[in-house]
């Protein structure tokens, strides 16, 4: 197990999803975002099923950082509830690992 981790966040759109993510990345929270501009939505909301169009982000940080980029995510979201899911990586490449360290180091 390491102690870095994927965030998975929806968004309204790509452009809040670039906003969001250029905010992340100046804070050094994250180290990487890939955006997914249109993904299909589909969830319960205020007692009905809704069906949007929304972007898909896929952050890359560490454990440490989950708070202080959830404390970020909640001020910038447009969402009253955003989904902000952090799953561990539990190995990957050593080079990939250690440069996403390197990238948030000064976070730390």
């Amino acid at each position: 197990m390491t102690d870095k981790i994927v965030v998975l966040m929806t968004c309204k759109n790509a452009k809040e999803g670039e906003r969001i993510a250029r905010h992340l990345l100046n804070k050094h929270l994250i180290a990487c975002a890939n955006l997914v501009p249109q993904v299909r939505s589909l969830y319960h909301w205020e007692g009905k099923i809704a069906d949007e169009k929304e972007c898909w982000m896929i952050l890359k940080s560490t454990r440490e950082l989950m708070p202080a980029l959830r404390i970020e995510v909640e001020k910038e979201h447009s969402y009253s509830l955003p989904e902000l899911i952090a799953l561990p990586i539990i190995d990957g490449s050593p080079n990939y690992l250690n440069w996403i360290g390197e990238c948030l180091a000064s976070a730390t």
